[in-house]
């Protein structure tokens, strides 16, 4: 390699975090984090609801009907012993028309390992009508489904139009096939095809193109939003935030490099690049680009979160750019 072609690859990051053994205060504190995510309950009431969305639309002492309030009870039971290891719910002990949920970005999505958070309220009709669902975007689209302005658009809130069986059911729909529904069908492996008329596409050679270009540009909005969170997690999701993205960022600085290596969009799942027809494609230079260019900015938040091998990989990286930047120098001459 020319000195002028030295860049800071993932073999180089493999290379640093085999090479240095993590600290003991470094393995304690991963494990402390590792405890606090296993026993964080997927499901609790909590009491502080200043920050939610809805919380001016409706009130604390307000009497509902008893078959509203058996109707979100049980969608509380439901959640309590349903939901999955990648979403979590907290409801609100003076506010029952209140819930906050998180969903973990699906592996082999351009959304994979992110947190992405909704605030949902009951109406005084449900379950008549549907929950009402607001989406923490911090001003980004990451999705046809999720606007800028939170507004979520899915068949099941009425929100948008779709076959009778895809809209809420009043005796049969519950919160879990809503927060089921955001998971499988927004956060999905292609959401480009979620926008209407572009399903049709799919599978032909320029949707394909379209859709790739689209799902890299999620890809770096949700760096965005992992940062955006980190900054600024929602009230009862402040260690949970610090935590998963303290366990993850490896994984995620793994995944990044990656990409910057020329891995397709959505490829990367726990142990490697996973075998899908769209490997057979490297990510465009633009996305590899844009990747190195904004992995910085997350890098330097899961520092802040005190991850020692990032700061050690960190240490390493300057120390080989500033070799490099010496040779060039020398050559120069």
């Amino acid at each position: 390699m020319e000195p002028d072609d030295v860049e800071i690859s993932s073999s180089m990051f493999t290379s640093v975090s085999r090479t240095r053994k993590p600290k003991k205060g470094s393995i304690n504190v991963r494990k402390t984090k590792e405890e606090f995510l296993r026993n964080f309950k997927r499901f609790d009431t909590v009491e502080d609801c200043t920050d939610h969305h809805y919380v001016s639309k409706g009130k604390a002492s307000k009497q509902n009907s008893k078959n509203w309030v058996k109707a979100v009870q049980n969608d509380w039971k439901i959640l309590e012993k349903d939901l999955p290891e990648t979403i979590f719910v907290r409801a609100y002990e003076s506010r029952m028309d209140l819930l906050r949920a998180v969903i973990i970005g699906p592996e082999g999505t351009p959304y994979h390992d992110g947190l992405f958070f909704f605030d949902i309220q009951f109406p005084d009709t449900y379950p008549s009508k549907p929950p009402k669902v607001y989406y923490h975007s911090g001003g980004l689209r990451i999705n046809p489904n999720l606007y800028k302005c939170g507004k979520v658009c899915l068949s099941l809130l009425g929100t948008w139009s779709g076959r009778s069986r895809e809209k809420w059911l009043p005796k049969e729909s519950t919160m879990l096939q809503l927060l089921f529904s955001i998971q499988a069908l927004i956060l999905n492996q292609k959401p480009y095809f979620n926008e209407p008329g572009y399903e049709g596409s799919q599978g032909t050679r320029s949707g394909e193109a379209h859709s790739k270009a689209y799902s890299e540009n999620v890809f770096i909005l949700s760096l965005r939003t992992m940062v955006y969170s980190m900054k600024k997690p929602p009230k009862h999701f402040e260690e949970f935030v610090r935590s998963h993205y303290f366990m993850r960022a490896l994984d995620i600085v793994k995944a990044c490099n990656a990409y910057k290596d020329g891995a397709p969009v959505a490829s990367m799942v726990k142990g490697g690049v996973q075998d899908i027809e769209e490997t057979s494609q490297s990510g465009s230079k633009k996305f590899r680009t844009d990747v190195t260019s904004f992995m910085n900015t997350v890098v330097e938040e899961f520092v802040k979160l005190g991850v020692k091998e990032i700061e050690e990989m960190e240490k390493a990286n300057a120390e080989i750019t500033n070799t490099a930047n010496r040779k060039r120098s020398r050559s120069s001459r």
